[in-house]
């Protein structure tokens, strides 16, 4: 069975020629074992009875490495950026291409070494900046490794596709870009380790639980996610208390509110009863002096001068301020009580009144004594 991989490296030091063109040296494949997960790896890994999550070790040797038909693929291979989804042929190299690497040759046991140019200037960019590192796609046959090898699997028959240019992994350890290429490692072997397959490298799990669910996350995750549960919680906490403030706060301020309006209410009530009480009364004095005056539309003002003028004629109203002729209309409404036995026995009594002619004749001689009194003041 062939499956494509993709091994991802760092690219060695760029230069420039004089044309533009950007040439380095860079180490593309290795020897040695691999690691990857079974399900990268398909059905082979699935007879072979590992799971999924599994991690097998595939191992690349030097015969297959360094064979020459896998040396003769390499050369001239077109270098894309990133992987392509598909293999890149005569059909569309102008497509994906832009630039190509020399003869594969080998300066270290274990390594291919190639010099890439990059021609085309937007991917020359992308070289000096976010595309720091190099990944061959290739493909080759995955079988049982052979006894006697530290390894699950074998790669047999290595035939290379193109050069990519990827972005740059997080310093120290190898990033998988899950690109669509093919399998990439999980991790490199190193020598003095021995890797483990059948879930010997994943992470010891933890239960924890997120909501109404409990999930399994990596043992070195659930401090992170704890914090981050404490963290939400806080600030829920904090969230719920600030709305709970700002209700009460807001049903502070509408009972204030209630009770300025119930007592403007009450002002405005007693106000009014005040008024109409005042206003019965001026009316009761203006008809005693005149029951011909009719209160309707008149002011308190107008009232009290109507009254006036009825009693002592025009002369005397003409000229008279607002207040004078309140003065007369305060002397006038008491003599006008004085002659009113009826009023004067609602207030005082009955009393005997004798002589209703001669009791006539005091009240007017002293209501005018009383305004001559006023006028010479």
């Amino acid at each position: 069975m062939s499956i494509k991989f993709s091994d991802r490296v760092a690219v060695g030091e760029l230069k420039e020629t004089r044309e533009g063109y950007l040439v380095a040296t860079a180490r593309v494949a290795r020897t040695g074992v691999q690691l990857y997960y079974a399900s990268e790896l398909g059905d082979v890994a699935r007879d072979a009875g590992f799971k999924p999550g599994d991690v097998v070790r595939v191992y690349r040797h030097p015969d297959e490495v360094f064979h020459p038909d896998s040396l003769a693929s390499i050369t001239r291979l077109p270098i894309t950026v990133d992987h392509p989804s598909e293999e890149v042929t005569g059909s569309n190299w102008s497509k994906y291409a832009v630039g190509e690497i020399g003869d594969a040759y080998s300066t270290e046991p274990e390594w291919i070494v190639v010099n890439p140019m990059i021609k085309d200037a937007s991917a020359i960019a992308a070289a000096k900046t976010t595309h720091r590192e190099n990944s061959m796609g290739y493909s080759a046959a995955i079988v049982p490794a052979r006894d006697g090898l530290e390894a699950d699997f074998e790669q047999r028959g290595i035939r290379y596709n193109h050069l990519a240019l990827v972005p740059k992994g997080r310093a120290g350890e190898m990033a998988r870009i899950g690109d669509s290429w093919g399998a990439s490692p999980v991790q490199d072997f190193q020598p003095g380790i021995s890797p483990k397959s059948k879930g010997g490298l994943m992470p010891d799990m933890k239960t924890v639980v997120l909501g109404d669910k409990a999930v399994q996350v990596a043992d070195t995750d659930v401090a992170l996610i704890e914090q981050y549960k404490t963290d939400m919680a806080r600030k829920l906490t904090d969230a719920e208390s600030k709305h709970a403030a700002a209700i009460a706060a807001k049903d502070e301020d509408i009972g204030k509110l209630r009770a300025d309006l119930a007592t403007a209410q009450a002002a405005a009530n007693i106000d009014v009863d005040s008024l109409v009480a005042a206003r019965t009364e001026l009316v009761g004095q203006v008809k005693a002096m005149d029951a011909s005056i009719d209160p309707k539309g008149k002011t308190d003002a107008e009232l009290r001068k109507a009254a006036v003028l009825a009693k002592l004629g025009d002369s005397i109203v003409k000229d008279a301020s607002d207040a004078e002729i309140t003065g007369m209309f305060k002397a006038l409404a008491k003599d006008s009580a004085t002659k009113n036995p009826v009023a004067t026995a609602l207030r005082q009594g009955v009393v005997n009144v004798g002589d209703a002619q001669s009791l006539a004749d005091q009240a007017l001689a002293k209501a005018n004594t009383d305004l001559n009194a006023w006028r010479n003041q």
